[in-house]
């Protein structure tokens, strides 16, 4: 993904103050989301229900007053005087943009006097500004005329009190934005960029390999960022990882369930040092690694199942490491019937690294990190996928699948 887009995405997510500058009066947040607009009337409505919810737990995991939320016509609508709901709400998958506004009477002269206000607060002596106006429903005035109106009434003020005032539509200094509604009009000055995506909880429940290294939290957090709803399946890899691979693996859970308030974390924890040791007593060495992650993705498909989940998602990248060129991930999945789904496969490693800083799991997942012993010194980097079917039938494969998952320790994180 390219780097400014990314930014876009989570350029307000650490953000922990706001500074909303001149707006001291803030009575409402205006919460937009993108693709929710575009479902059917059915399946929109169920989005935003569920979109709201997922607002009002986030406010109260942060601690932000509110009174109520209210949606109208492709937008949500918080009623709060913390101007902290707008970044709060801005982290809130399936939302876009979100605005802390004042709201006044859709009546045009109330709209112009409000402006005026806030332009002389907003304003600074010969800085140039512009008005942009939406308007949505019946009145007997265009957006046009609104913006005329509200611009020659912060001119006037902005004259009154000498400071030199100035427009510039095309670069200006300072905007007003003014969204005009059926009953009342909003007016703000700001906008804080949303991760966008679909409302966790929309796209049905997937199983997470999880591993509590860099790239698959990231893997996850793009997957809830799509609606979908994440169990976590952790194949414990003791003794060839130190005993802090789990712990640092479980904080890295804690970190994405930050983006997740309200929603409990299923988690399996898997004993695979077995395994491993199988692999690497019968097989060829240098074919562990794409073995070990095909007994994965059976692990993961049987805990499927278990869940009713419908897909199993990993942290894979193109061509990252040995194990993940393209004919040995084809290795990997040739003849399992099961649906996986590689979210990073494109990014490159300083992407990934870029993602996992800003949503909080990076100084986790590098603390204390040690490689993989099981790992060859020379792993297959060309596999055929015709050999590890051959491979595995040194093995009792369906075996060693039944009793990793009959011994999984499940914890919740509620």
């Amino acid at each position: 993904m390219n780097g400014n887009i990314f930014e876009n995405i989570v350029k307000n997510i650490n953000k922990n103050n706001i500074d909303v500058c001149d707006i001291n009066a803030t009575d409402i947040v205006l919460v937009r989301y993108g693709e929710i607009a575009l479902k059917s009337k059915g399946v929109r409505n169920l989005y935003e229900r569920i979109l709201m919810k997922n607002i009002e737990a986030m406010l109260n995991q942060e601690g932000v007053n509110f009174s109520n939320l209210k949606r109208e016509s492709g937008r949500i609508f918080i009623h709060s005087n913390d101007v902290r709901a707008a970044i709060v709400a801005s982290r809130v998958f399936g939302v876009i943009s979100t605005s802390p506004a004042i709201t006044i009477n859709s009546n045009i002269d109330d709209i112009a006097n409000a402006s005026a206000d806030i332009g002389t607060m907003h304003i600074e002596k010969s800085e140039p500004f512009a008005i942009r106006v939406k308007r949505t429903g019946n009145h007997n005035f265009s957006s046009k005329s609104v913006a005329i109106k509200c611009g020659d009434a912060v001119w006037k003020k902005l004259e009154l009190a000498n400071k030199n005032p100035s427009v510039d539509l095309t670069n200006p200094k300072k905007e007003i934005f003014i969204e005009v509604r059926q009953k009342y009009a909003y007016i703000y000055i700001k906008s804080f960029k949303g991760v966008g995506g679909l409302p966790l909880g929309t796209q049905g429940k997937m199983v997470m390999l999880i591993s509590g290294g860099i790239d698959s939290p990231v893997a996850a957090w793009f997957m809830m960022r799509r609606g979908v709803e994440i169990i976590f399946v952790h194949c414990n890899t003791e003794p060839y990882t130190l005993e802090c691979t789990k712990s640092r693996t479980i904080k890295c859970i804690k970190a994405l369930k930050k983006w997740a308030p309200g929603r409990n974390f299923k988690i399996y924890e898997v004993p695979h040092g077995n395994n491993l040791i199988e692999f690497i007593n019968k097989c060829n060495p240098k074919n562990t690694c794409i073995l070990c992650h095909r007994t994965m993705y059976r692990i993961g498909h049987e805990i499927m199942k278990k869940e009713g989940a419908t897909g199993v998602v990993t942290g894979s990248s193109m061509g990252q490491v040995a194990s993940q060129t393209s004919s040995n991930l084809y290795a990997e999945m040739y003849g399992l019937d099961i649906p996986i789904y590689h979210p990073l496969i494109c990014f490159d490693k300083t992407e990934i690294i870029h993602i996992a800083e800003k949503i909080g799991t990076f100084e986790i997942s590098t603390d204390n990190a040690a490689p993989c012993t099981a790992v060859p010194d020379r792993p297959e980097v060309n596999a055929k996928h015709d050999i590890l079917l051959l491979e595995e039938k040194k093995i009792k494969i369906d075996e060693l699948i039944s009793e990793s998952v009959s011994n999984a320790c499940i914890t919740i994180l509620d």
